[in-house]
């Protein structure tokens, strides 16, 4: 009979049916945190270091490991669960609120990440595994019920608490708060759901002595997190400068990328602007007109009425596809809407683009490129791919097969396509598997690379659908520019011993082979 099984008079903060439902909450809570502890660990890693695949793999395998190890050493705990459980979230909520500045303060000062980043996961994945033990005790102190029922209610509530946490990172804590102050405002919420519900809960099967002691621990708890929020973007500046060689005038973290603007004065007293997305160099503006000129103007040497261009959010490449008048439109896709925000906005960008977003024939739709492909039926004349290095898989999949075979689908009659490509030197791999994987999609290609002082050796591959591979040349009505001119071609179109075709897979969405490539070829170089 329930009345039997209930605890005696008095031992609970609640009626049987509350103390349960708070307890039950309490996991739905709980359960949250977890996981948004855990996607801030992986998301973090995908920034910082690229390879979203192998950061997710070494959390997820690291953290389910940890929880087994966490539920078998809180067994002996079972005896004192109430106390142990508030010890348990307390620890969580410092650990796992702690967890994101600690792993970046690790990456910026220490060079120690990846060691960092499996030490964290297991301590956060030990804490978490310890506290379905503990809670399934305290539901079975407040109502004995059978096992099989019990695990049924924890678990539901796990799994809700999960799917909301899981849904909160990237839709409101990330966007909103960012990386470091989403974690510790989850270590708050943590911490006053775990700590509070027992103290209040129950408070008269703890001591006063532990009653103090727990109260006491999660005003520290409570303290230290509130001290590091305000605190953070000090820290986070701080940490971030160390990983640049100039001052950071602006840095903005949002759901897609990390963006990075430096800025120094050159001793010849000109200003060189840098643009890094999740660290990786985007462009100098000391030498910028060498990589986009060398993009661009080859291309523009075949029909380029209708222009569409895939990435280049910082609106450099537009800039040199609207100095030909004879554009119709230029049409620009862009995953990211803060960073055609800035390149409209940002007054340093804006001057380097020349205001190219404000001519009338540009249009920028804010889209994954991929998917926006996949849904197109206009035709395009020039199709320029200038995204971000390949790698991570999400990345890579722009640079797949069936990318390519997407563009060439849209392109019109006697059109023609071309696409960053890496550096043939520092990763030929990379550079000679993008050439391959344009041509089984169909195309001929026509590869070539220039020297860009503050990239090194770079390449890019013209390509058309079309018997010959296309011809290396400058429209007969380019506009005046800096770098490129018919001798600097005929020579881009020369690939020494060392920088030639090397034997090497297609990359497809299937098997991402350009995140294997560039992996390995970049951490050599």
């Amino acid at each position: 009979m329930p009345e039997a099984d209930a605890p005696p008079a008095g031992r609970l903060g609640a009626s049987a049916r509350v103390a349960r439902a708070l307890v039950l909450a309490a996991v739905f809570t709980c359960a949250a945190c977890g996981l948004v502890y855990e996607l801030a660990l992986v998301a973090l890693g995908s920034y910082l270091v690229g390879d979203s695949v192998t950061q997710a793999s070494i959390v997820l395998s690291v953290m389910v490991f940890a929880m087994g190890v966490g539920s078998l050493l809180a067994k002996p705990l079972r005896r004192h669960a109430a106390a142990a459980f508030a010890l348990v979230e307390g620890a969580l909520a410092l650990v796992g609120g702690l967890s994101v500045l600690a792993l970046y303060a690790a990456f910026s000062w220490l060079d120690l990440y990846v060691p960092a980043l499996v030490a964290v996961a297991f301590a956060v994945g030990a804490l978490i595994g310890a506290e379905i033990p503990l809670l399934m005790t305290l539901l079975q102190k407040i109502r004995k019920q059978d096992a099989g029922s019990a695990v049924a209610d924890l678990f539901a509530a796990d799994y809700v608490g999960a799917l909301v946490g899981g849904l909160a990172f990237p839709f409101v804590l990330l966007p909103t708060f960012g990386h470091i102050k989403g974690a510790l405002l989850v270590g708050v919420v943590n911490a006053v759901a775990g700590v509070a519900v027992v103290l209040w809960l129950f408070r008269r099967q703890l001591g006063h002595v532990a009653r103090v002691a727990l109260g006491l621990g999660m005003v520290a708890v409570l303290a230290v997190l509130g001290t590091t929020y305000a605190l953070a973007d000090r820290i986070e500046v701080t940490a971030r400068q160390a990983l640049f060689q100039d001052p950071i005038v602006l840095a903005r973290d949002t759901p897609y990328q990390e963006i990075v603007i430096t800025e120094k004065v050159t001793l010849a007293g000109s200003t060189d602007l840098r643009l890094y997305l999740n660290g990786d160099l985007q462009f100098s503006s000391a030498d910028e007109y060498r990589y986009h000129e060398s993009l661009v103007h080859p291309l523009m040497s075949g029909p380029h009425g209708n222009v569409l261009i895939l990435g280049g959010g910082d609106g450099l490449a537009l800039r040199e596809v609207l100095r030909y008048p004879d554009v119709r439109s230029a049409t620009l896709i862009e995953l990211d809407p803060e960073m055609l925000r800035l390149a409209r906005t940002y007054q340093p960008l804006v001057s380097l683009n020349h205001r190219s977003f404000e001519d009338p024939r540009a249009t920028a739709v804010r889209a994954d490129a991929f998917t926006w492909l996949r849904g197109q039926s206009r035709r395009f004349d020039a199709v320029i791919v200038d995204m971000p290095d390949p790698d991570d898989v999400p990345t890579a999949k722009l640079y797949s097969v069936e990318f390519y075979g997407l563009v060439k689908r849209i392109l019109a009659p006697g059109g023609r396509m071309v696409v960053q490509s890496g550096s043939p030197y520092f990763a030929p791999k990379s550079f000679y598997s993008i050439e391959k994987s344009i041509g089984a999609a169909g195309l001929t290609t026509t590869p070539y690379h220039v020297d860009v002082p503050s990239f090194g050796d770079w390449g890019f591959v013209l390509a058309a659908p079309a018997a010959k591979p296309p011809a290396l040349a400058l429209p007969p009505d380019a506009p005046p520019l800096r770098f490129l001119d018919a001798s600097v071609l005929q020579a881009a179109s020369v690939f020494p011993k060392d920088r030639r075709s090397r034997d090497v897979q297609v990359n497809t969405l299937v098997h991402p082979r350009l995140v294997q490539y560039e992996g390995e070829e970049w951490k050599d170089s």
